[in-house]
């Protein structure tokens, strides 16, 4: 047994969940995307799989992000599970998953950080677990899908981009979904700077449901994703005269 898996297990043993129900689903709070999946929201006793649309580091930043809001908006302690150092806290923070509800275990491989997430999925007393890996095998996410079942702890794994071209998601898994995060232009503003972020996001797969694409604004200060708002105030004449009533 790792030194790291050992002194996980004795963090571990010192948290103790507090026992109220939770709701078997964690809703997004979009109609368009809830009514999508099968449990109107992500099933909580179960693993989902996210990754950026491409290896570019803009992707690889807005799937992180859409996941840390996933977790943001559990309930409790998540154990993230990291294979390098490059998450940014206060990141982190601005959409809604605080450092103080974060803890952190360094992998070294992918097998240790499979046997990481294992072992806080079994401790029953976790809000979410999240681990970064590049391969998967499907005994490996079996593992971890029934060890999530039957708790209320969401198993969140974002897959990072391996060899050039290959997808991160091209591999079978049982994961109940698996998510690709892109990203798209902001919001425009009517004054000049940079408008709130824009994804696109894809669930390719859904066991037992149905995939589907949407552009979403990104995570606020609560986890929440948005659809874009419409524009207002817009001039709308040729030529770009405003048409509002004098």
């Amino acid at each position: 047994m790792s030194a790291t898996l050992a002194e996980l297990r004795a963090t571990l043993n010192a948290i103790e969940g507090n026992g109220f129900r939770r709701r078997p689903a964690l809703p997004f709070g979009i109609g368009a995307v809830d009514t999508r999946l099968a449990g109107d929201g992500l099933r909580l006793d179960a693993l989902h799989e996210i990754a950026g649309e491409s290896a570019d580091l803009a992707d690889d930043a807005a799937a992180t992000l859409f996941l840390s809001g996933i977790a943001a908006r559990a309930w409790g302690t998540v154990l993230w599970v990291v294979r390098r150092r490059d998450l940014f806290a206060p990141g982190l923070a601005q959409v809604g998953l605080a450092p103080e509800r974060v803890l952190y275990a360094e992998a070294a491989d992918d097998a240790e950080a499979l046997a990481l997430m294992e072992e806080g999925l079994r401790h029953r007393g976790l809000g979410a677990v999240v681990g970064e890996v590049k391969r998967v095998g499907l005994p490996a996410t079996r593992r971890l899908q029934l060890a999530a079942e039957g708790g209320r702890t969401i198993a969140l794994m974002l897959k990072r981009h391996g060899r050039p071209g290959a997808d991160p998601l091209g591999a079978p898994s049982a994961a109940v979904t698996r998510w690709r995060i892109g990203c798209a232009p902001s919001t425009p503003l009517s004054v000049p700077g940079v408008g709130r972020a824009r994804w696109r996001v894809a669930l390719v797969r859904q066991r037992g449901g149905e995939t589907g694409e949407w552009l979403l604004e990104g995570c606020d200060a609560t986890g929440r994703c948005a659809l874009p708002a419409r524009l207002v105030d817009r001039p709308a004449a040729a030529g770009g005269r405003d048409r509002r009533a004098a």
